[in-house]
């Protein structure tokens, strides 16, 4: 009998514990439910595929910098093998383009916009540039650097003072006197300009080129001086392009400037 009561009342006590125990919370398995279908957490197989595109991303701009890289570095090879294996060919040509793109250039600036451009002025310039402009720069920095091989700054001084009293006078000489003749200037007209134009184009030069001078000389071998040169003498030749093109002076011009300035 007494066991018995034990046994109930055990049983009565579990009973109670049971229905008395806090019921599971659903809400926490709807929540993480709710979480997984809002996506906030990509699948591996999306990642994965991000992952692969950035990295082709990646490798194709890496391809197309190098490829960019070895073709910059291919010319610049080229081109100096070229200088070594025919080296008045090929800044005679480097020259000759020069003046070219310069004089387009010169007259597109200073010619109205309904002028057409003149095709035989542009062949006059590239024509100096290829017969007198590249041999001339080759054989000037060449005999340069025998006769002054130091590039100190003393001695690039000495190469900047022999350029604009030796070359550059000569060379502006050259460049009108040649032009003027392509032209059919007679000799009297030919002199006529060089009164005219050699002495502003001088005095400008001294305004523009010992900077460009100083430049070349310190810093730039001299196989690829004439190249450098050519590079700063782009500004100067669509001047001087425009200067050998306006309308030839006549004698009486000259003549009247003169006295104007003797005035």
């Amino acid at each position: 009998m007494a066991m018995s009561k034990v046994s109930r009342g055990l049983f009565s006590l579990l009973h109670h514990h049971c229905h008395s125990a806090t019921p599971p919370r659903p809400y926490i398995r709807s929540h993480l439910i709710s979480f997984r279908s809002k996506g906030t957490k990509p699948s591996s197989s999306s990642s994965v595929s991000a992952t692969a595109s950035s990295v082709a991303s990646a490798a194709a701009a890496t391809a197309a910098a190098a490829a960019s890289v070895s073709a910059r570095s291919g010319f610049v090879s080229w081109y100096l093998g070229m200088i070594e294996a025919r080296p008045i060919l090929t800044k005679s040509i480097t020259a000759g383009i020069i003046f070219t793109a310069a004089d387009l250039s010169s007259q597109m600036i200073t010619l109205g916009p309904d002028m057409p451009l003149d095709p035989m002025r542009t062949m006059r310039m590239a024509t100096y540039g290829v017969l007198l402009s590249g041999p001339s720069l080759h054989l000037w920095f060449n005999f340069l650097s025998r006769i002054l091989p130091k590039r100190d700054l003393i001695t690039t001084f000495k190469k900047m003072i022999l350029g604009q009293i030796v070359y550059g006078p000569i060379v502006n000489c050259i460049f009108f006197s040649f032009n003027a003749a392509l032209q059919g200037e007679s000799v009297p007209e030919i002199i006529a300009r060089l009164k005219r134009d050699l002495i502003p184009a001088f005095k400008n030069g001294l305004i523009y080129w010992p900077l460009c001078d100083f430049i070349t000389f310190k810093f730039v071998p001299v196989r690829l001086q004439p190249l450098v040169s050519n590079s700063f003498s782009f500004l100067w030749t669509i001047y001087i392009t425009y200067m050998a093109n306006l309308k030839k002076p006549t004698l009486e011009d000259v003549k009247e400037e003169a006295t104007a300035q003797l005035q």
